[in-house]
């Protein structure tokens, strides 16, 4: 074991990111960077705080923003602007999370100039027309309407609905038929001159590039963007007051969603306590209590999975399964079960060594990839750690022990607190 955790930790000195900053007008641009020459591709990511889905001021509106910039510029066009990129073998497209909207370029090294000169042609004439927002809205309104037919997606917006109530999460976030429909190009506008600003944003730039030349092309991106007005994240907290609601739909089978309050910071210096108890309750497959006792022992389910969801906005336990009608009040019963005995009893050295195996010998497979290793520093950065916060965080695995780690569990019943969304038959 020793020699593996010496293993990770040279790896992580070889194949490293790195935080850099640029100057772009005021203000100090944050700029996560790694260089390798082993393929002749180059990524640029721009990311936006505090642009994604909680920041709508109509449901779906970030999304949908997201989704204009995907359509080319006004002047050529989605067909035309797409045809240019193809011909190139260059991508470039945005998309959004909770927190975040991320613009995205990417191209052999041979045409990322090239790229960029494209992205600045999108950044500065985006296909604010009415044949895009119409292109858009047909796609949007398709998925919302496919989405009425499935059941996880159904069971899940109504957890967050229950964990969140008043609150923006607790909204349809990506959107309805009314708030689709009403959408007009003036919110597209407002949303990203007032959401993508030079001063609102991060890089993450990786490949065959030097920092440099990252930083150049960098400079030529973010001053075309306004300054706008920079705000946190807000943060919420998931409801304690152990609810069911329960959705009729034609089904043959139920879907259980269950979620409840976890009262605990991204910014705990002690995450690899979270990540080993996440990885019992509900994460390890068939090695979780969840799934050793639903489905290994009485055959509830094919698959039962919570995870521990640490984010600036919320900290939460959240989970799901899916089981027949007729078993649907026992498997309900069980997850409540489980959950209580873990916060109660806590685990055991062999549990805790078993895990301890994993995450230290599968750690190689999340760091292999270039995309890998930037995410896991943007992460880092963004969540106010250093980048060589897991590197640290494995070492502390390596030497925590059983009582450390039954204290945290022990010391977060508010897991047990659990609201559930369940789609069924009734």
């Amino acid at each position: 074991m020793k020699k593996l955790f010496m293993l990770l930790l040279l790896q992580g000195v070889l194949m490293a990111a790195s935080l850099h900053e640029i100057t772009i007008k005021d203000t100090k641009v944050p700029v996560v960077f790694e260089e390798g020459k082993y393929i002749p591709i180059v990524s640029m990511q721009l990311v936006f705080k505090n642009a994604g889905h909680l920041a709508n001021t109509v449901d779906g509106l970030a999304d949908m923003s997201a989704k204009l910039l995907n359509e080319g510029t006004k002047q050529e066009g989605s067909i035309g602007f797409a045809t240019k990129l193809d011909a190139h073998a260059v991508d470039i497209g945005a998309h959004v999370g909770r927190e975040s909207f991320v613009i995205e370029v990417s191209a052999l090294k041979s045409e990322f100039d090239y790229a960029v000169d494209r992205l600045v042609e999108l950044l500065k004439d985006p296909n604010y027309s009415k044949e895009a927002l119409e292109q858009i809205k047909y796609q949007k309104l398709g998925w919302i309407k496919q989405k009425e037919a499935d059941f996880d997606f159904i069971a899940g917006s109504a957890l967050r609905e229950l964990l969140f109530k008043g609150s923006t999460l607790a909204r349809a976030y990506n959107g309805t038929t009314e708030s689709i429909e009403a959408l007009k190009l003036e919110d597209i506008q407002k949303f990203i001159s007032t959401r993508l600003g030079y001063n609102n944003v991060m890089g993450v730039v990786g490949g065959d590039i030097t920092l440099k030349e990252a930083q150049g092309y960098l400079e030529k991106l973010l001053t075309l963007l306004p300054k706008v007005e920079s705000t946190d994240v807000e943060t919420l907290n998931a409801s304690n007051k152990k609810e069911t609601v329960l959705l009729d739909k034609d089904t043959q089978q139920a879907y259980i969603f269950f979620g409840a309050p976890f009262n605990y910071s991204y910014k705990e210096p002690d995450q690899y306590k979270a990540k080993i108890a996440e990885y019992l309750l509900g994460g390890a497959g068939f090695g979780s209590r969840l799934m050793e006792e639903i489905r290994v022992k009485r055959g509830l389910t094919y698959g039962v999975y919570a995870s521990l969801r640490r984010t600036k906005s919320v900290s939460y336990l959240s989970g799901y399964m899916q089981t027949k009608l007729s078993t649907q009040e026992e498997a309900k019963a069980l997850i409540q079960t489980v959950v209580d005995d873990f916060v109660k009893e806590g685990i055991t050295q062999k549990e805790l060594d078993d895990t301890k195996k994993f995450l230290l010998g599968s750690e190689p497979l999340r760091t292999e990839t270039l995309s890998q290793r930037l995410g896991r520093a943007y992460n880092d950065y963004y969540y106010e750690r250093p980048l060589d916060f897991s590197s640290q965080q494995l070492e502390m695995i390596e030497s925590v022990t059983l009582k450390e780690v039954n204290d945290f569990i022990k010391s977060h019943n508010e897991l047990s607190d659990i609201s559930f969304s369940i789609v069924t038959k009734k």
